[in-house]
């Protein structure tokens, strides 16, 4: 019996064990040419910012994936997802374990009426795009995007995906660790879940010219907008702009301030 159950389990491989190999699989598929954008975890939190950590605890909300989710959270802790691109509504990875696996995730769009309802929530309530992906938003801004089933966290009948481990099961930890990933991608990169979902941030902020917070300064909007690509290093469309009201103003700094009369 003994000989039949050392057979049947894998032998067990240390944690330090598991980073050399990813280490060593990083290093070779570099060599060979592979443009990878490993996921590097600094202590154990998988996640630290508000989209990160909502992605992670979202995942964690269904039972469909109670099974594995353990096993990729060990996975990327040890550095076992050797890349990760995230694009319009699909993630690729690279994962790293008895060899590398490709792991590939298909995310669907969200739903044109779940989009309509939540800009129509929280019209005149986000301000900046800035404040926007910082997740700097009050307490009924993040109960409408994170609401299970129609926010912007996709539901696990909206997720498709696929490995090439041997392993059957419907989620295999390879799996798991590239969903994490996306939690871990978010901290730096949160603009990636609205590319994942097909939808525009930006129409969130054109929103609040039909709401309350219409009278927002527009120019700390431009300021913010301005030092987005420094903070999350994404591109936006520059303003057009507005020559004739910039030249009254030059004209009106021009002229001499008349003297007061006592």
């Amino acid at each position: 019996m003994g000989r039949h159950y050392d057979n049947y389990w894998p032998p067990y491989i240390s944690v330090a064990e598991r980073r050399e190999q990813a280490q060593a699989a990083l290093k070779s598929l570099k060599k060979k040419g592979v443009d990878c954008q490993p996921v590097v975890m600094e202590g154990r939190a998988i996640a630290r910012t508000f989209w990160g950590i909502k992605w992670c605890s979202n995942l964690e909300a269904y039972s469909d994936f109670a099974n594995r989710l353990p096993r990729g959270r060990s996975c990327v802790r040890h550095g076992a997802v050797l890349d990760l691109k995230v694009g319009a509504g699909t993630v690729d990875a690279l994962v790293s374990g008895s060899s590398v696996y490709k792991v590939k995730i298909g995310i669907k769009p969200l739903p044109e009426r779940d989009w309509q309802a939540i800009l129509k929530e929280c019209a005149g309530k986000v301000a900046t795009l800035v404040e926007l992906l910082q997740g700097r938003l009050s307490g009924t801004v993040m109960e409408i995007v994170t609401r299970p089933g129609a926010g912007l966290f996709p539901t696990p009948k909206q997720i498709d995906f696929r490995c090439s481990c041997p392993d059957g099961a419907a989620m295999c930890k390879h799996v798991a660790a590239a969903l994490y990933a996306v939690g871990n991608r978010l901290d730096s990169q949160p603009e990636l879940l609205f590319r994942l979902r097909h939808v525009d941030p930006q129409e969130l902020i054109r929103q609040a010219g039909s709401g309350p917070a219409a009278a927002a300064d527009a120019s700390a909007t431009a300021l913010d907008d301005a030092d987005l690509s420094a903070l999350f290093g994404i591109e936006l469309d520059a303003p057009a702009p507005a020559a004739p009201a910039r030249k009254k103003a030059e004209r009106r700094m021009d002229k001499k301030p008349k003297p007061v009369n006592k």
